[in-house]
C-alpha cells in the first residue's frame, strides 16, 4: 500500500512537471489557506500558469474538489463537493456550493482546468480553509477583566494575565480563539502565538469585535503549560480623538480566551478565560497610540510566561457578561512588522540635540540594543521633519507626544521595542542616555497591514520615481488596519474623504480587497439611521454627512468591484450605498440642489499666500454637493442594474438625470462657464459628465486656461485632485497633464520631492520655499490623499486600465500615452488573474513597447499615435516603430 502511494505521488509530480499549463495561487476570499473565517459561502480563485511561450490561453473548463480530509480525494465518500467538469472561463470568485460549513470545519480543496488548446492541467496543490466559531453558543469562555486599581482619565500600566493548565494526553491539534477589549499580545509557554500586531484590530467595538483563530498545536505539550497575555489600551481605551476624549469604548480592558485541544484519542479539552486566571502589572507603565510608551525593565517579571513562575502575589480577575453576538472573524489582513529600516546618519543639531535620521518617513517603532546601569533612562522622541535650521520639529504633532521612555535594569545589552503603540517619523531625538551608541544599535520596524504588493511603476524621471515611492510609503503608513488620514499627530482616524480619493491608487499598489471589505463593514454599522455617513470610520467623532467624504459609501465599493470583479461587495454594501444617496437626495429636496448641511468641500485647495483674489481656488459647496449627488446616484444605478434590482436601477438612473439637469440649470452659464470658476469645479463637472455635449469644449477651455494662467500649476484640493489629470488626458490635453505632473515649483506633486519628502504631504506647501512651515494645527507630512495621482501614472503613462464591462481585469485595456519629457516608463500589476505589464521606451527616433497579458484574460491594445485597436490574448508582445517626440513633448 505504501509503495502504491509513493508511485502515485511520483506520477503526480512527473505529470505536473511536464504539463505546460498549471493551476497556481489558490485563494479563498482573497486569502491563502485562511484559518477561522465565518463566511459560509466562501469564494475560490486561482491563477493559470503557462510554462511554454504559447499565447491566447483561455480556460475552457474547471473542476473543483473539496474534501473534509487532506488525503480524502481518492476516497470519494469524504468529498463534500465535486463540481465535475464545468464549462466556464471563470477562475475568480467561484462560490462554494457544497456541504454547509459548521463551526471549526476544515475544508481541503484542489482544482484542475482545461484550456482552449485541449490541454488539461492536472490537479493543483491542495489548499484549505477553516471555519471559525459561527454561533454565539460556540463560545464557552467568559469575558474576564483584571481587578486593578486604575485611574479613569489616565494612561494606566498595561495589565498582565496568566493561567497554568495541564494537558494529560498526546495532542492531535489545538486552536486558540481569542479577542480583547483593547489590544492583546498572547503567549503559550513563553512563545508568541502569532506575528500579528495590534490584535484584535480596530472596528466599531460596540457593534463588531473581531476575534482571531490560531493553530497553536506546536506551542503546547503534554503535561504542564502556561498562557500569558498582555493587554494595551489601543483604540479601545485611553485618550483618542480631540478635546480630552478618553475611553471611547470602555473604561476597562478585558480578555476572551478559548483554547480547544483535541487529543489523538479523539477526546477534547477546553482551556477558558474564567475566574481562575491571575492578574498583575509589570514593566509597561503606560502605552498610548498618541503619546508612546514608558517601559521600566526593572519591573519585568522573569518567567511569568512559563510554568516555572510563582504567581501567588498576583491579583484576581472578575467575570463580565458582555455581548458575544457581536463577535466576528477577521475580514481583512493582519497588521504585522513588514520590514526594517536602518538609520542613515546620527548628528547633533544647532540646539545640541542628538538626532538619528532614518532616511525615510515611516510608520512603526524603533528597536534598540543598548547597555545601561539600573535606573538609567533613555527617552526617544519622534518627528517627521526638521525645521529650516536643522533642529528637531514636533509642533505639527499637536498634542501627541510620540515619546518612548525606557528605564534600564542594568543586565548587559538590553533589547527593546514598544508593544502597544506606533509612531510616524523620519527623525528620532535621543535624550537622557548616559552611554554611547552607533547607528548599528538602532533600527526602525515598519508596521502596516500585511497586504500583498501588486503594483510597480518606474520611468525616466528620478523625481517621479521618488513620487511613486512617496505614494507607496504614504499608503503603507496609513493602512494600519483602517485607512487613516495620518499616522503621527493626535488624529490617526479613518477619514472617509481621504479614503475615497485614494482608493483607485491604493488598489494598484497593493491588494486592498480584504482590507476595504473589513473597513466597509464598519461603514455599514456606523452609518446613521437617516443614512448620513460619519466623517470617520470607525466613528469616534460627532460629525457626519459631508459630501465627497460620505460618498466613500458608493465610491469605494464601486472601485473594489471594478478592480477585483467583486460583485459581492456591491451586494453587501448596497443598503449602505442607497441609504447615503437617499439621505443626500433628502438634503437636496425637490430642486435636486444640495444646499444644506456642513461640508468640508474641496479640502485644502491651494490659496496663494499673497494674491488670493487673482488666483482663486475655492469651489462652492452647493456645486460640489450637487455634483457628488449626481455621481453617487449614477454609481448606485449601475450597481442596482448589476444586482438585478431593476426598479432601483430605474429610480436612481432617473435621479441621476434629474440632478444632472439641475446642476446644468443652476451652475452652468450659456457659455459653458461655471458659477465657481475654479479648477476643481470644472474638473469635477467634467469627470462626472455633467456638461451638455455642446458646452464641454468651452468648459475644457476654461479649465486649461486657468492652469496656463497659473504657469501650469494646480490649485485643487482633496476632491478635485484625483480627477484633474484624468480629465485633461481623456479630453485632448495630455500635454498639460504631463506639465502639471512634471511641475517642480509649488503647488505641485513634485515640489515636496524637491524639498526632500519621502511621503505625500497633507498640504501642497507644508514646507514653504523659504523653509517655514504651514499652519501647525494641520500640517501632516504623511497624508496619502494627494497621492491619488498614482492611478493616473498607472493608467495613462503606462496605460494599464480595467474594463468596466469585464471588471477585475478579465478584459484589459492597454493604452500607454508618452509625452512631456519622459523617455521611458514601465509598470506591472498583479491582478487576480496574474501579472499585467506595460512598458515603453523612446530612443533614436523609435518607440519600443512591451506588453504582457496573463492567461485567461484578453486585452485591447492602443499603441501611441496609432488609430487601430489590437485585440490580444495572453502572452508577451513587443512592438517597435518610428516615433519622434513633438516639440510640446520635449
Amino acid at each position: 500500500m505504501k509503495s502504491l502511494k509513493l508511485i502515485s505521488l511520483f506520477l503526480f509530480f512527473c505529470f505536473t512537471a511536464f504539463t505546460q499549463v498549471q493551476v497556481d495561487k489558490l485563494r479563498c476570499e482573497y486569502l491563502q489557506n485562511p484559518i477561522g473565517i465565518d463566511i459560509v459561502i466562501p469564494r475560490l480563485s486561482w491563477q493559470i500558469k503557462v510554462k511554454d511561450d504559447s499565447k491566447n490561453i483561455m480556460q475552457q473548463a474547471y473542476r473543483i474538489q473539496v474534501a473534509s480530509a487532506k488525503d480524502a480525494f481518492d476516497k470519494k465518500k469524504q468529498l463534500v463537493w465535486d463540481t465535475g467538469k464545468v464549462d466556464s472561463d471563470q477562475s475568480v470568485h467561484i462560490e462554494y456550493n457544497g456541504q454547509k460549513p459548521q463551526s471549526r470545519d476544515r475544508f481541503y480543496w484542489r482544482v484542475k482546468i482545461w484550456d482552449n488548446q485541449d490541454r488539461e492541467s492536472g490537479w493543483s496543490e491542495t489548499a484549505f480553509w477553516e471555519m471559525g466559531l459561527l454561533k454565539t453558543e460556540d463560545w464557552a469562555a467568559d469575558w474576564i477583566e483584571p481587578v486593578l486599581e486604575e485611574k479613569k482619565k489616565a494612561n494606566n500600566p498595561a495589565p498582565m494575565l496568566r493561567k497554568e493548565f495541564s494537558l494529560k494526553k498526546k495532542i492531535q491539534k489545538a486552536r486558540l480563539y481569542i479577542t480583547a477589549h483593547g489590544l492583546y499580545e498572547a503567549f503559550l509557554n513563553g512563545k508568541r502565538v502569532s506575528e500579528d500586531l495590534f490584535t484584535p484590530g480596530w472596528t466599531s467595538y460596540h457593534k463588531r469585535l473581531q476575534y482571531q483563530t490560531y493553530d497553536v498545536t506546536s506551542l503546547l505539550r503534554k503535561g504542564e503549560n502556561a498562557v500569558a497575555i498582555r493587554l494595551g489600551d489601543g483604540w479601545y481605551r485611553g485618550e483618542f480623538g480631540w478635546q480630552n476624549n478618553w475611553n471611547i469604548y470602555g473604561d476597562h480592558l478585558g480578555l476572551l480566551f478559548q483554547l480547544e485541544v483535541e487529543y489523538t484519542n479523539g477526546k477534547k479539552e477546553l482551556i477558558l478565560s474564567d475566574a481562575s486566571w491571575k492578574a498583575s502589572t509589570g514593566p509597561i507603565l503606560m502605552s498610548s497610540l498618541y503619546d508612546g510608551e514608558i517601559y521600566d525593565a526593572r519591573l519585568e517579571k522573569t518567567g511569568w510566561m512559563t510554568t516555572a513562575y510563582e504567581d501567588s502575589d498576583w491579583g484576581a480577575v472578575r467575570i463580565m457578561d458582555y455581548d458575544k453576538s457581536i463577535l466576528i472573524a477577521p475580514q481583512g489582513v493582519p497588521v504585522r512588522a513588514i520590514e526594517i529600516v536602518k538609520p542613515k546618519e546620527i548628528f547633533v543639531s544647532g540646539k545640541e540635540e542628538v538626532i538619528i535620521n532614518m532616511g525615510q518617513n515611516m510608520v512603526g517603532r524603533m528597536r534598540f540594543r543598548l547597555k545601561g546601569q539600573p535606573g538609567d533612562t533613555i527617552s526617544i522622541y519622534h518627528a517627521e521633519v526638521l525645521d529650516k535650521d536643522g533642529n528637531f520639529y514636533t509642533e505639527n504633532l499637536r498634542n501627541a507626544d510620540q515619546k518612548i521612555q525606557y528605564i534600564f535594569k542594568g543586565e548587559g545589552v538590553e533589547t527593546y521595542e514598544p508593544v502597544f503603540t506606533f509612531q510616524g517619523f523620519q527623525y528620532i531625538k535621543i535624550e537622557n542616555y548616559k552611554g554611547t551608541f552607533s547607528k548599528d544599535d538602532f533600527e526602525g520596524v515598519v508596521i502596516h497591514s500585511d497586504m500583498e504588493q501588486t503594483g510597480n511603476f518606474e520611468c525616466s524621471s528620478a523625481l517621479i520615481n521618488q513620487l511613486q515611492s512617496n505614494i507607496r510609503w504614504g499608503q503603507k503608513g496609513n493602512f494600519l488596519d483602517v485607512p487613516t488620514d495620518c499616522p503621527q499627530r493626535d488624529e490617526r482616524m479613518g477619514w472617509t474623504g481621504d479614503a475615497q480619493a485614494f482608493a483607485p491608487t491604493a488598489c494598484f499598489n497593493y491588494n486592498t480587497s480584504a482590507f476595504y471589505t473589513k473597513w466597509l463593514g464598519d461603514f455599514r454599522v456606523d452609518q446613521l439611521e437617516n443614512g448620513a455617513v460619519p466623517w470617520v470610520i470607525p466613528n469616534v467623532l460627532r460629525g457626519s454627512g459631508a459630501i465627497g467624504w460620505a460618498d466613500a459609501a458608493t465610491i469605494i465599493p464601486w472601485t473594489v468591484y471594478l478592480k477585483y470583479g467583486d460583485k459581492r461587495i456591491l451586494e453587501v454594501q448596497y443598503e449602505s450605498m442607497s441609504k447615503w444617496v437617499d439621505f443626500l437626495d433628502s438634503l437636496a429636496g425637490d430642486n435636486h440642489l444640495v444646499q444644506e448641511g456642513f461640508h468640508f468641500g474641496d479640502w485644502l485647495f491651494f490659496i496663494h499666500p499673497s494674491d488670493w483674489n487673482a488666483k482663486p481656488g475655492y469651489t462652492d459647496i452647493d456645486l460640489l454637493g450637487t455634483a457628488f449627488l449626481a455621481y453617487s446616484s449614477d454609481i448606485l444605478a449601475r450597481s442596482a442594474k448589476l444586482l438585478g434590482k431593476e426598479k432601483d436601477a430605474q429610480k436612481y438612473s432617473q435621479l441621476h438625470e434629474a440632478v444632472s439637469q439641475a446642476f446644468q440649470d443652476e451652475f452652468i452659464t450659456k457659455s459653458g462657464r461655471l458659477s465657481s470658476h475654479s479648477q476643481t469645479a470644472y474638473t469635477i463637472a467634467l469627470a462626472f459628465d455633467l456638461f451638455p455635449p455642446e458646452q464641454k469644449n468651452a468648459a475644457l477651455n476654461y479649465l486649461t486656461q486657468n492652469i496656463i494662467k497659473r504657469n501650469y500649476h494646480l490649485s485643487t484640493g482633496f476632491l478635485g485632485t484625483p480627477h484633474l489629470n484624468p480629465v485633461l488626458s481623456e479630453n485632448g490635453h495630455l500635454d498639460i497633464a504631463y506639465k502639471l505632473l512634471l511641475q517642480e515649483k509649488y503647488p505641485s506633486w513634485l515640489y515636496p520631492v524637491t524639498k526632500g519628502a519621502t511621503t505625500i504631504w497633507e498640504r501642497w506647501d507644508g514646507i514653504k520655499p523659504d523653509g517655514s512651515f504651514q499652519l501647525v494645527k494641520m500640517n501632516s507630512f504623511n497624508h496619502y490623499a494627494y497621492g491619488a495621482i498614482g492611478d493616473w501614472m498607472y493608467t495613462t503613462i503606462s496605460g494599464i486600465r480595467h474594463d468596466a464591462a469585464k471588471p477585475g481585469y478579465k478584459h484589459i485595456i492597454i493604452k500607454p500615452q508618452p509625452n512631456n519629457g519622459l523617455t521611458y516608463a514601465k509598470a506591472d500589476f498583479e491582478s487576480l488573474y496574474g501579472k499585467i505589464s506595460s512598458s515603453w521606451k523612446i530612443e533614436n527616433g523609435e518607440i519600443s513597447i512591451s506588453i504582457t497579458i496573463p492567461p485567461n484574460t484578453t486585452a485591447s491594445l492602443f499603441l501611441p499615435r496609432k488609430t487601430e485597436k489590437i485585440d490580444l490574448g495572453s502572452g508577451t508582445y513587443s512592438y517597435k516603430y518610428p516615433y519622434q517626440q513633438a516639440e510640446t513633448e520635449k
